[in-house]
Formats: structure tokens, C-alpha cells, sequence
């Protein structure tokens, strides 16, 4: 990504990473595309009652994640090496995040198998994606959004809250 200084790694992974904080729904969390282990393992650390699946296709990522978490200490966390659009758990996620993976409609598609009426699905954008949410799916509904404020980023970032639209 370019970010190289100890600072810069702060403001770009770990305080972006903590700013969709308020919005987590529920104890079962899945995080897609997690590369690194963001979003997932910031806020693992910041919410021990609940429990994280960070997910990801690459082995050598989720083999980093997987040692990341068990140095940390996390028990609320499990590193998965998977496709996340052939997922389909038993128990749907309560929330679902995506950290600048895909556009939407792809995004969406991808987490189908994941969620359920109750669940949320946050995407974690740059700027406002007007195009992207032209092209909502009428499977899904746009249920919230907010700016993002990362101190110290000079970025625009926000968050899109999406749920299954349920007749």
C-alpha cells in the first residue's frame, strides 16, 4: 500500500481499522479479504467478548494472521484460508466486514453465504462509491452510512451499513 513509517501504519491500518468500531453488530464477526489481519485484528483486540473470523485466500496470509492472533494473545479469533464466496457456515455472521476488497455488487455477491436476515455486511469505502450504490442488487438495502473520521489521514473514508432486503 505504500504506507512504509511506523505513523503512517497507525493512521492508515490500525486507527482506520478501529473506526467502524461503533457500528459492529452481535458476537459473530467475519472479516473478508482480511489480508494483514485488517480490520479483524484490531478489533479483536478491542472486543474480547466477541469472536472473530478473519478470512482471507492467500495460505501465507492467513498463516501471518494466525501467528499475528496467537501472539497477541487472541483467543477470540480463528484465521480461515478460504474462498469467501464458496463459504456457507451453518450459523450466518451477525456482522460482516470489508475493507476496500471489491466494488459492491461483486462485494455483495462474494458475502452472500455469509449473512442473513440479521446480519450486516460493513464496507469500509473511500469516498462516497454514488456509482456502486447505483448499482445495488434489490436483494440488498443500504441501512446506514457515516464519514469515517481517521485522525490524521487526510483521506476520505466512510462506511456503508448493507442488509439482506427482506420482503
Amino acid at each position: 500500500t505504500g504506507v512504509r513509517t511506523l505513523g503512517a501504519m497507525v493512521t492508515h491500518h490500525l486507527l482506520d481499522s478501529l473506526a467502524i468500531h461503533p457500528d459492529l453488530e452481535g458476537t459473530r464477526i467475519a472479516d473478508v479479504g482480511t489480508g494483514a489481519g485488517f480490520p479483524g485484528l484490531p478489533l479483536a483486540v478491542a472486543n474480547p467478548a466477541r469472536h472473530f473470523t478473519l478470512i482471507d485466500s492467500t495460505a501465507k496470509k492467513i498463516r501471518f494472521v494466525s501467528h499475528a492472533a496467537e501472539t497477541l494473545g487472541l483467543a477470540n479469533v480463528t484465521a480461515l484460508q478460504a474462498r469467501v464466496e464458496t463459504m456457507h457456515p451453518a450459523e450466518a455472521f451477525d456482522t460482516v466486514v470489508a475493507r476496500a476488497i471489491a466494488p459492491l455488487p461483486k462485494l455483495l455477491a462474494q458475502v452472500r453465504g455469509l449473512v442473513a436476515a440479521h446480519s450486516r455486511l460493513l464496507a469500509m469505502k473511500g469516498r462516497w462509491p454514488e456509482k456502486e450504490l447505483e448499482a445495488l442488487p434489490s436483494s440488498w438495502r443500504l441501512v446506514g452510512s457515516r464519514e469515517l473520521t481517521v485522525p490524521r489521514l487526510g483521506e476520505a473514508r466512510c462506511v456503508l451499513v448493507l442488509a439482506l432486503a427482506v420482503d
